[in-house]
C-alpha cells in the first residue's frame, strides 16, 4: 500500500513537474517569436481615419490613391506617401482582394500538405526560424507591412497575428524554395538584349515569373504604381497583399527581375529577397547602385537579381547567396540570358551551383532560349512575347504541355516585357503568358494616375500584343482537360487506391498529352498502387523514353522500376 502512494505521488510530481516545463516552454517560444508592432507617430495615425469612397464597379478612391479593375483583367492600385501611408491605403483599398490571395494561398498548401499535423509542425517551426526577421527589414517596409496588416482578414488569424503573419508572406517563396533541398520547382526565365539585338537599338527585357501556388492564386494580378515619399517612382506586378517586388521597373528606367537558385539549408532569418529587390526599385537608377543595395542587405537564399538599366544601356545579373554577392556581365555583346543557375566566376567550381546546373532543368533552359535569341537577327517586342510563349523543348522538339524544360511551362503566374528607355511595360493577362500582353506607360501613368476620381483605362491599347492563338485552340483544351485528370490520378493515388478507373479514360489521358513524361509516371504510380506490378512497369518504363524534367525525376522513376524488378 505505501509503494503504491509513493508511485501515486510520484507520478503526482511527475506531471506537475512537466505541466510547468512545458508551460515554460509555451511562454518562452511565445515570447521568442512575439515580433513588435512598429510605432507610428501620433500626426501619422490620421490616415486610419480615412475611409475609401466606391466612384463604381471595382473602383474605389481615397485621397489621391485608388485600385480598380481594368478592361482587360489586370487590378491596378496607385499609391503614395511614406511607409505607413501606403500600408493603411493598400489595406483598405485591396482588402478583399488581399483576403482572396490570403484564401488560395491557404488552400493550394493545405492541398500540398494535407496533415493538419504537419502543417501545425511547420507553422510553429517558421514562426520560430523566422522570429527575428523584422531586424532584417527597413523600418519604412515594416510601417508600410504594418499599415496593410491593419486591414487583413480575421479569418486566418489562427496561423498567427495578422503584422506578423504578413511578415512571414513576404518569406514564403525564400523559405518555399530554400527547402526544396533536393530539387528547384521553380523556373523562372529572362533575358535581355540592346543594341545591334534589337529592331531600334534600345534595351529589352522579357521574363516569365514561374511562381506557382495553384490557377486561384494567379487570378487577379495587381499592377502597382507607387510614388514613395522617399525615393523614385516606380510600378511592379504583384498580388494583393505584397509590397516586395518580384518584377518591376521604376521612373529611371531600372527594371528588376527575381530567378531563384538552388540554395543550402537556412539556419536564421534574413532580409526576404523580395523586399531587397524592391528597395532596388526604389532607390538606385543605375546597376551600381543595385548592387551596392545588394551587397549590404543579408539574404538567407540564393537569388539572380535580373537588373535592366536604361542609364546603362544594358541588363546585368546579380548573383546573391547568404554568403557572396557577384555581379556578372554577360560575355555577349548585345544580350544576357538568366535561368536558375549562377554564372559568374567564382561559382564556376561551387558545389551547389555545378549539381543544380546538372541536375535541374535550368542549363536546359538557359541553352534553350539562348538557341531562341539566335535565330532572330534583331528582337522586337513581338518577338519576346513569342520566345516567353514558346512551349517546345530544344530544336523545336515536343517535351510534353507543362514541362518544365520548356520556357513557356504553363504555370507562370505573369510574364512581363520591358522597354526601360522608352518607359514602356507590357504585362500578361491570364492565363499565364497565353492572354494580351497589356502596354503601359509610366510617363503617362504618373502623370494621370494622381487623383484620378473618373474610372478610365490608362493603358496604351494600340501597343498590345495579341494574345496566343493557342489560349483558343483544341490543343489547350486537351492540356486543361489532361491537368483536371492529373489531379484525379493524384487523389485516386492518395484516398482510393483500389479505385478502377476505365480504361477509356486511360486512354484519353495519354492522348491529352502524349509526349508528357509525368502522363506515363503518374498511370505508373496509379497501376503501383493497384497491385499491378506490370503495368506499373510499362508506364514507368515509357516514361523514361520522354524528356524528363530533373535527374531526380528520372531516378525517382528508375527505383520504382527496381523495386517492382524486385517483387516480381
Amino acid at each position: 500500500m505505501n509503494r503504491l502512494k509513493r508511485l501515486l505521488r510520484w507520478l503526482f510530481y511527475t506531471f506537475f513537474v512537466v505541466t510547468d516545463l512545458l508551460f515554460i516552454l509555451l511562454a518562452w517560444f511565445i515570447i521568442t517569436v512575439t515580433i513588435k508592432s512598429p510605432v507610428i507617430e501620433s500626426g501619422d495615425m490620421a490616415v486610419v481615419q480615412k475611409e475609401r469612397s466606391m466612384r463604381g464597379p471595382d473602383f474605389y478612391t481615397l485621397s489621391n490613391s485608388w485600385i480598380k479593375k481594368s478592361e482587360t483583367g489586370l487590378w491596378e492600385i496607385y499609391v503614395e506617401g511614406d511607409g505607413f501611408e501606403r500600408g493603411v491605403t493598400e489595406g483598405k483599398l485591396n482588402k478583399e482582394l488581399a483576403e482572396k490571395q490570403e484564401v488560395a494561398f491557404v488552400d493550394q498548401l493545405q492541398k500540398m500538405i494535407p496533415s493538419r499535423a504537419m502543417l501545425n509542425y511547420l507553422k510553429f517551426f517558421i514562426g520560430f526560424f523566422n522570429r527575428n526577421i523584422d531586424q532584417y527589414v527597413i523600418p519604412e517596409y515594416k510601417e508600410e507591412i504594418y499599415g496593410e496588416s491593419l486591414y487583413a482578414s480575421d479569418k486566418f488569424d489562427f496561423i498567427a497575428p495578422k503584422y506578423y503573419r504578413m511578415l512571414n508572406y513576404h518569406a514564403a517563396h525564400d523559405i518555399g524554395h530554400a527547402l526544396q533541398d533536393k530539387n528547384m520547382t521553380v523556373g523562372c526565365t529572362a533575358f535581355g538584349a540592346w543594341g545591334d539585338k534589337t529592331d531600334d537599338g534600345t534595351l529589352i527585357i522579357g521574363r516569365n515569373f514561374d511562381f506557382y501556388v495553384g490557377d486561384a492564386f494567379a487570378e487577379d494580378k495587381l499592377i502597382n504604381f507607387v510614388k514613395p515619399k522617399d525615393g523614385y517612382k516606380f510600378m511592379m506586378v504583384s498580388w494583393a497583399g505584397m509590397i516586395g517586388a518580384v518584377s518591376g521597373m521604376n521612373e529611371k528606367g531600372l527594371t528588376v527581375t527575381l530567378n531563384a537558385s538552388k540554395s543550402e539549408i537556412p539556419t536564421s532569418a534574413a532580409t526576404p529577397i523580395s523586399l531587397v529587390a524592391r528597395e532596388i526599385l526604389q532607390y538606385a537608377k543605375n546597376i551600381k547602385e543595385a548592387m551596392e543595395i545588394a551587397k549590404k542587405r543579408k539574404t538567407f537564399v540564393s537569388e539572380s537579381l535580373f537588373i535592366g538599366s536604361a542609364a546603362d544601356k544594358r541588363t546585368a545579373t546579380i548573383e546573391k547567396t547568404p554568403s557572396k554577392t557577384e555581379l556578372f556581365e554577360s560575355p555577349e555583346p548585345d544580350y544576357i540570358i538568366c535561368a536558375n543557375h549562377y554564372q559568374g566566376k567564382s561559382f564556376e567550381t561551387d558545389k551547389i551551383n555545378m549539381e543544380n546546373k546538372e541536375k535541374s532543368s535550368s542549363y536546359y533552359r538557359y541553352k534553350h532560349l539562348d538557341q531562341l535569341i539566335r535565330a532572330q537577327p534583331q528582337i522586337t517586342v513581338n518577338d519576346a512575347a513569342a520566345i516567353l510563349r514558346n512551349r517546345t523543348g530544344m530544336d523545336g522538339k515536343d517535351i510534353g504541355m507543362g514541362n518544365e524544360k520548356s520556357l513557356n511551362q504553363l504555370i507562370a503566374h505573369h510574364a512581363v516585357i520591358f522597354k526601360p528607355e522608352r518607359l514602356q511595360v507590357w504585362v500578361s493577362t491570364n492565363p499565364f503568358q497565353l492572354g494580351q500582353f497589356v502596354c503601359y506607360d509610366l510617363n503617362k501613368i504618373f502623370a494621370e494616375a494622381p487623383g484620378l476620381a473618373t474610372k478610365k483605362e490608362l493603358y496604351e491599347k494600340p501597343l498590345n500584343i495579341p494574345a496566343d492563338p493557342f489560349l483558343y485552340s483544341a490543343e489547350f483544351a486537351r492540356f486543361k482537360a489532361w491537368k483536371r485528370m492529373k489531379e484525379a490520378f493524384h487523389m485516386v493515388h492518395k484516398k482510393q487506391p483500389e479505385y478502377k478507373v476505365d480504361k477509356k479514360i486511360i486512354d484519353a489521358f495519354i492522348s491529352y498529352n502524349p509526349e508528357s513524361w509525368e502522363t506515363y509516371a503518374v498511370l505508373g504510380d496509379y497501376y503501383n498502387e493497384g497491385k499491378q506490378p506490370e503495368l506499373a512497369m510499362h508506364y514507368y518504363s515509357l516514361a523514361l523514353e520522354k524528356e524528363i524534367t530533373t535527374v531526380q525525376d528520372k531516378e525517382e522513376i528508375q527505383k520504382k522500376i527496381s523495386k517492382i524488378g524486385g517483387g516480381l
